[in-house]
């Protein structure tokens, strides 16, 4: 019997270098990186299997990167966000992000809040956005809403509390570094790891679907012997 795939968690790296590789700004690498996100996304919607996709957009880390490009990093998310509302809404897409949005601007919370709202009735693919995220961040701010309970911490506790609350099945790292970057630790306990040196502006849904088909084949013990 061949695994289904629930829930893909994907690194996006290399849009920076992309660019520089092609000689263009890193902005411009960002660009093309929100445009295989489209085509990502659409085709995970029309795959009946897939619950979940989870997009690694902006860490907790990002904020280190030079000025000009984070607050370009800011207004492409904004852009993207509203110019992609209808086409959540057209292939049922719901938006949910993950990660501390407080540190965003005002504006941008707003069209956070406004897409999220929009496309709450959405019963497909669930889209998440890893926006200000770090796993060891989330899995803090957990701890700190727990400790308010009597009794133990349980793992179930945890997990509930948690922004992202699915285990991952497959999750993909383009752009040639072999590391998790801070990404989903809790929730990837036993997920499939990939990892590929296209860079995210290259990859293409046909590099996407290679994937789900090696991770069918595999046999996931979860720690056990079958």
């Amino acid at each position: 019997m061949s695994n289904r795939v629930k829930h893909i968690a994907i690194i996006m790296d290399g849009n920076g270098r992309w660019a520089e590789l092609q000689g263009k700004k890193r902005v411009k690498g960002h660009e093309e990186g929100a445009k295989v996100v489209k085509k990502i996304t659409t085709y995970c919607s029309n795959m009946p299997d897939i619950e979940r996709l989870t997009l690694y957009a902006f860490s907790t880390e990002n904020w280190k990167r030079p000025r000009l490009e984070v607050e370009f990093l800011m207004k492409l998310l904004d852009t993207y966000l509203k110019k992609e509302l209808p086409v959540y809404l057209e292939n049922n897409v719901r938006f949910e992000p993950i990660g501390d949005l407080r540190a965003f601007s005002k504006s941008l919370q707003k069209t956070i809040q406004m897409v999220q709202d929009e496309t709450a009735h959405c019963d497909g693919l669930v889209q998440s956005l890893a926006l200000n995220y770090g796993a060891q961040d989330e899995i803090i701010r957990a701890v700190n809403r727990l400790k308010k309970e009597a009794g133990e911490i349980t793992a179930e506790m945890l997990s509930n509390t948690l922004d992202a609350k699915c285990d991952v099945d497959i999750l993909i790292r383009t752009g040639g570094d072999h590391r998790l970057s801070n990404f989903l630790l809790w929730q990837a306990a036993y997920a499939e790891l990939f990892f590929t040196d296209i860079l995210w502006p290259d990859y293409t849904v046909e590099d996407l679907e290679k994937i789900i088909q090696r991770f069918t084949k595999i046999e996931r013990k979860f720690g056990g012997l079958k």
